[in-house]
């Protein structure tokens, strides 16, 4: 059992580098994003009794789709040498989508917002801009 268990891990470990490149530090703030938008639009659904499974289907084939399409901006660049340029603005962009995103799904709770929060989504939107000009 521990050696299936070993074996995943490394398969798991290869599919990622593969797919994105590696571990990187954006791809493990991007998937904590995703996780937390999911969270945060459950409890807004809970919280204004609007929760739907069929909403929550669509929700996850959207954060599937968020990750296969930075996985293909990676195969992009790995193609065409530009060391994730492409891969990071497509993050960017999502990370700026997702705390957009949470921000409302807070706001549907009822919650404040703060406002360094919101400046964040606007330094997020500039670094996707960034990115994906050539350097």
């Amino acid at each position: 059992m521990e050696q299936l268990f070993k074996g995943a891990m490394v398969a798991g470990g290869a599919a990622v580098g593969l797919l994105f490149g590696g571990w990187h530090i954006l791809v493990q703030v991007l998937m904590v994003f995703v996780i937390a938008d999911y969270l945060t639009g459950i409890l807004a659904g809970i919280y204004n009794g609007e929760l739907s499974s069929k909403v929550g289907f669509k929700g996850i084939a959207k954060k599937i789709a968020i990750f296969i399409l930075v996985a293909i901006a990676h195969q992009v660049d790995f193609v065409l040498g530009d060391k994730d340029m492409l891969r990071d603005a497509v993050i960017f962009f999502y990370l700026a989508n997702e705390l957009i995103s949470m921000l409302e799904n807070a706001a549907r709770m009822g919650l404040n917002i703060p406002g360094k929060l919101k400046q964040v989504i606007g330094l997020l939107q500039e670094k996707a801009g960034e990115k994906g000009k050539k350097e």
